[in-house]
């Protein structure tokens, strides 16, 4: 079944923690809710910044295109394993993402951070 929505009108977790539910109105008007798990609510975390940069892609031609999210704070913290550190990114808005990071990235990363901007910008990934 294919849902066409006008509308996200809700979003809300379950009493227990297991589910979210997403509630919307679709194009017909009527009120629907879908409600996902835990485990699928994550998958389709990681889903959907990919697929809104390829939707970017597709629809403006450019394969250089990224949604890129404004940067208001960050925050690196321990994790409870010791050879890994945790980096959380936030929004203003109050979007937030936490990363694993291993030591030896960690250092990567800030020696990427603080290092000149080159003329040709060349990305650095792992």
């Amino acid at each position: 079944m294919e849902i066409e929505t006008q509308a996200l009108t809700s979003c809300e977790v379950a009493a227990d923690g297991g589910a979210i539910s997403l509630g919307f109105v679709d194009s017909s008007g009527r009120p629907a809710t879908i409600r996902l798990s835990l485990n699928q609510v994550g998958a389709l975390a990681m889903t959907l910044p990919g697929l809104i940069d390829k939707a970017l892609q597709t629809r403006f031609g450019d394969q250089s295109l990224r949604y890129a999210y404004p940067l208001a704070s960050w925050a690196v913290e321990q994790s409870s394993d010791p050879a890994q550190g945790m980096v959380t990114l936030r929004t203003v808005d109050g979007f937030s993402v936490c990363f694993s990071i291993p030591r030896d990235q960690q250092s990567e990363l800030g020696e990427a951070l603080v290092a000149a901007p080159a003329a040709n910008m060349v990305l650095r990934a792992h």
